[in-house]
């Protein structure tokens, strides 16, 4: 099985053999997602060290459909496992992940199921939107449609992620070099690929107008109101509604995943961006300044 063609493919019971099909399918699919030293090893067992009182749940599931408003089969397997622990008075710290597979379960199919399961990246609402309004403003431009700044305050939001959706992996707010130059820095540091999902990141008609008309990138336009969340998808929904509640969150979106980088599209440090027509295209860091420094 080679990266190119997995979307092409389906499950063969060759996939559950333990041969070179389960590793190729190991390799090629669950590294992708579930990157960590205890997986990697592939041993038989996993080999953990850890002390003090433990609460432990494991479960298999199985619904029809397997997609279905508000989740699928992947999340679901995750909230429950998580609720589990949780109504134990236990605070769930890792997962354990066992799937039943059935032969002629479309490639692309699984993979979508298992990317629901990896670590999500949210955006708290539109991007550009600060750069924008002061390149106009200080180059005296006047647009057909009204663009303003999004500088607002972002503590009330950190702290309410933090204390009630909680395992928050990174915070970051998008100001000079934009949203591609920070996941750039996250990516980099954390030595993960990020996937980005071009529409899926939300940007107002105004400022996508604008960029448009000045030959400008939003994603690489600086915002002020804006912050970027990564933490696990299972939490990633209650994430978006708590974030959509709030003043400064209602454009709230999940805009890509993170993945390992062992596994196409992108390399570690790296971040992808996902076109609309289903291509490719490599987001590099800010070189030098896209417009003169406004913050």
């Amino acid at each position: 099985m080679s990266k190119s063609t997995l979307a092409d493919q389906t499950l063969l019971l060759d996939h559950g053999s333990g041969g070179q099909a389960s590793n190729r399918l190991i390799g090629s699919l669950f590294f992708k997602y579930f990157d960590n030293p205890i997986l990697n090893a592939m041993n038989d067992a996993a080999r953990l060290e850890i002390s003090g009182p433990l609460s432990m749940s494991t479960d298999s599931y199985t619904v029809d459909p397997i997609f279905f408003p508000g989740g699928d089969i992947g999340t679901l397997a995750v909230h429950g496992t998580v609720n589990d622990v949780a109504m134990m008075g236990a605070r769930p710290k890792y997962l354990s992940c066992g799937f039943i597979l059935e032969e002629g379960l479309p490639m692309e199919t699984l993979e979508r199921i298992v990317a629901s399961m990896a670590d999500a990246v949210l955006v708290s609402g539109t991007m550009g939107d600060h750069g924008l309004t002061v390149l106009s403003g200080r180059e005296g431009l006047n647009f057909a449609t009204d663009i303003k700044s999004d500088s607002a305050p972002l503590n009330h939001m950190v702290d309410a992620l933090i204390s009630k959706i909680g395992d928050i992996h990174v915070l970051r707010d998008p100001t000079r070099g934009g949203l591609a130059t920070t996941l750039n820095e996250i990516a980099g540091q954390s030595g993960v690929c990020i996937n980005l999902r071009e529409a899926d990141v939300p940007v107002r008609e105004s400022v996508r107008n604008g960029c448009s008309f000045l030959g400008l990138d939003p994603l690489y336009l600086a915002n002020e109101g804006k912050l970027i969340c990564i933490l696990p998808q299972e939490k990633a929904q209650a994430a978006l509604e708590l974030m959509r509640s709030m003043p400064y969150g209602a454009d709230a979106t999940q805009v890509g995943t993170v993945r390992s980088g062992e596994q196409g599209p992108g390399k570690a440090g790296q971040v992808v961006l996902e076109t609309p027509l289903g291509g490719h295209r490599l987001l590099s860091m800010l070189e030098g300044e896209q417009l003169p420094r406004i913050c």
